[in-house]
C-alpha cells in the first residue's frame, strides 16, 4: 500500500486545540449539505490526516506530543461541535493507540506511532451483527504454525474504515478445537492494512443520523496477518486501566459538541423567528418563554462542558498514577459526564426547534440532523448502565467493571 502524506507538526498541545478550533469553523461550512446528500467526508479525513491532530497522544518519546486528554477531549468536542459524524470517525483511531501503549511490544509502538506521525489512519472493525451475545467475536484469528495467524468473520459498524489506512479488528482467538468462540475466549486486535487481500469494506451503513460516519460491513475472507500485527486485547483488562473511561470520553465530547453546535444554532433561530403574540414584543428573544427555554438550555449544555472537562482531568490523573481507585475514579467521573453529555445533546437539539419555530423544520434547512446525530450516536452503549454504576459506586463503594464502556 502507499504511504500516508506527512503531517504537519503540532508542536504543544495549545497547537492543537488552536487548530482543531480552525478546523471546526471549516468543516461546519458545508456539514448540512454532506449530511443531506450523504457525501462522504474524504477531503474532510484528509485535511485531519494532514492536520497533526490524529498524532495527539503518540509518546513523547516516539516523536510526539503526548497531550494529555484534556486536550484531546476538546480537539473532539471541537470537532462534533461542527460535524459529528467527521468527529466520530477517529474515535477508534485513538483508543487502538491506547491498546498499542498498554499491550504492543517496543517494536509495534515503533511501527505504528510512525504510522500515525505519518498521517496515517487506524479505523474500526469490531461490532458484530448476530445472535450472539455483545461481548463475543465469532470473528477469528488461527494461528496457521508458520509465524502469521488467519483471519476470518465478519465485521459491521466499522465507522470509518472507508477512509483507514489500517483497519483494525478485533477477533477470537482460536485454540484449535474448533469450538465457537464464547465470552470467555481470549481476543485479540489485528492491525491490518487497508488494501490487504481479503478485506473487503462495504459502505451499506443507512442510519439516520450519523449519516457520513461510513459505518459500514467489513468481510475478512482468510485474511492473512503476520505476528507483528497482532496486539492481545483481553489481557487490557487485567490491570485497572483508564482504556474504556478514554473511549467513553471521546464519546461524551461527541455529544457535549452536538449539545454546542445545537445551542448555537437554536439561538440563531430564534434571532430570526416571529415573536408570539401574546408575548407583546416586538422580537421572539424579548419574549420571556423563549428567554427562560434559552436560559434553561444554556445551564444544561455548560454543565455538559464543565463534568467532560472534569472527568477528563480525572483521565489524565489515572494515566498518571494508575491504581484500582484512580482508574475506577476516572471511570465513574465518565460515566457521569457520557450521562449529562447525552441527555444535553438530546436535549439542545429538541429544542432548538422550540426556539426557531415552525420555519426551523423546513427540510432545506436540515436542521434536524443534530437530532438524528443525537439520537443515533447516544445508542452507541446504554446509560441506563453507567447510571446503575454510578449508582452502585456512590452507595456502597462498588468499583466498575473493566471494559471497553465504562
Amino acid at each position: 500500500m502507499s504511504a500516508p502524506t506527512a503531517t504537519q507538526a503540532v508542536a504543544t498541545a495549545a497547537d492543537a486545540v488552536a487548530v482543531a478550533h480552525r478546523l471546526s469553523v471549516e468543516f461546519a461550512a458545508e456539514a448540512g449539505a454532506r449530511d443531506a446528500d450523504r457525501v462522504l467526508p474524504h477531503a474532510q479525513v484528509q485535511t485531519l490526516k494532514d492536520s497533526g491532530l490524529l498524532a495527539l497522544s503518540v509518546p513523547k518519546e516516539f516523536g510526539g506530543v503526548e497531550a494529555p486528554y484534556e486536550v484531546v477531549t476538546e480537539v473532539f468536542r471541537s470537532i462534533a461541535r461542527a460535524d459529528p459524524s467527521l468527529a466520530q470517525i477517529p474515535h477508534s483511531h485513538y483508543t487502538f493507540l491506547e491498546a498499542i501503549r498498554l499491550q504492543g511490544t517496543p517494536a509495534q509502538r515503533a511501527f505504528f506511532y510512525g504510522v500515525v506521525l505519518g498521517g496515517g489512519l487506524l479505523a474500526n472493525a469490531q461490532s458484530e451483527r448476530g445472535p450472539h451475545p455483545l461481548d463475543v467475536d465469532a470473528t477469528t484469528l488461527t494461528e496457521t504454525g508458520s509465524g502469521d495467524y488467519v483471519l476470518a468473520g465478519r465485521k459491521f459498524y466499522s465507522t470509518g474504515a472507508l477512509f483507514a489506512d489500517w483497519v483494525i479488528v478485533r477477533a477470537s482467538v482460536a485454540d484449535g478445537s474448533g469450538d465457537a468462540p464464547t465470552s470467555s475466549t481470549p481476543k485479540a486486535l489485528a492491525f491490518v492494512p487497508r488494501d490487504a487481500p481479503g478485506l473487503q469494506i462495504v459502505d451499506d451503513w443507512d442510519g439516520m443520523g450519523q449519516r457520513t460516519t461510513a459505518s459500514g460491513t467489513v468481510t475478512l475472507d482468510d485474511v492473512r496477518v503476520p505476528a507483528e500485527h497482532v496486539v492481545p486485547f483481553s489481557p487490557i483488562f487485567a490491570e485497572p486501566s483508564t482504556y474504556g473511561a478514554q473511549a467513553q470520553l471521546l464519546h461524551a465530547a461527541i455529544d457535549v459538541g452536538i449539545a454546542t453546535g445545537a445551542l448555537e444554532e437554536g439561538l440563531r433561530q430564534a434571532a430570526k423567528a416571529r415573536p408570539h403574540f401574546e408575548a407583546r414584543v416586538d422580537a421572539a428573544a424579548d419574549d420571556p418563554t423563549v428567554i427562560q427555554l434559552a436560559g434553561e438550555l444554556v445551564v444544561t449544555v455548560r454543565g455538559a462542558q464543565a463534568l467532560l472537562a472534569e472527568a477528563a482531568r480525572e483521565v489524565d490523573s489515572a494515566r498518571a498514577n494508575s491504581t484500582a481507585e484512580t482508574a475506577a475514579a476516572a471511570s465513574i467521573a465518565v460515566a457521569v459526564a457520557k450521562v449529562a453529555a447525552a441527555r444535553a445533546s438530546l436535549e439542545a437539539s429538541t429544542a432548538l426547534f422550540d426556539l426557531g419555530g415552525t420555519r426551523s423544520a423546513s427540510a432545506s434547512g436540515n436542521l434536524s440532523r443534530y437530532w438524528r446525530d443525537a439520537r443515533t450516536h447516544t445508542l452507541h452503549d446504554p446509560l441506563r448502565w453507567k447510571i446503575q454504576h454510578v449508582g452502585r459506586y456512590a452507595l456502597s463503594g462498588t468499583t466498575p467493571p473493566r471494559h471497553g464502556q465504562i
